[in-house]
């Protein structure tokens, strides 16, 4: 189960067209998506700043619920996640994940409205920090944050992949109209 109260961090990369991310969970859930075609470095980064001498093992079996769930949506067959999630965070960021988790599928909000969903309206800049370092990349809906006037913002995954994401759930969501 890990080393010493460390837990293991179990591993996959997920292949989907010429996509390629890598994905992580603990027991317990989800704890990592990374970025579209990024290298394992991404995740071994994170791992040793999150979860600190927990070991990293590869295990396609253990991810294959996670990376089905994922597949669906990339195919737009999936609008919401029943795997279980592991927030690794604060409890500002856990408040902020959360609310990015109230997103409908197919929609958007700015960082201005996530403020006012947890009671922060002051705090938008501490917003976008918090959306920045969301590790939860897809099932975390961060893709679903933009500008108060509509232009697309950062995103860990890189704006290509944000268009994406965006773009697939427009193109679902208008042929299920």
């Amino acid at each position: 189960m890990g080393t010493k109260n460390k837990p293991t961090l179990f591993w996959s990369l997920l292949k989907f067209k010429d996509w390629n991310f890598y994905i992580a969970s603990t027991s317990k859930g989800l704890v990592f998506v990374g970025s579209q075609n990024k290298p394992f470095e991404e995740l071994f980064e994170w791992a040793k700043k999150c979860f600190p001498g927990s070991p990293l093992v590869e295990d396609d079996e253990k991810l294959e619920p996670y990376v089905v769930e994922i597949t669906q949506y990339l195919e737009g067959k999936r609008k919401t996640f029943t795997v279980p999630f592991e927030y690794v965070g604060t409890q500002f960021q856990l408040a902020v994940w959360n609310a990015l988790c109230g997103i409908p599928y197919g929609q958007t909000k700015s960082y201005s409205d996530i403020a006012n969903d947890i009671n922060k309206p002051a705090a938008v800049r501490a917003i976008g920090a918090a959306i920045g370092a969301n590790p939860i990349l897809i099932t975390v809906p961060c893709h679903r944050v933009i500008g108060k006037n509509g232009s697309l913002t950062g995103y860990r995954g890189g704006l290509e992949m944000k268009t994406l994401l965006l773009d697939l759930e427009k193109q679902v969501s208008s042929s299920c109209e």
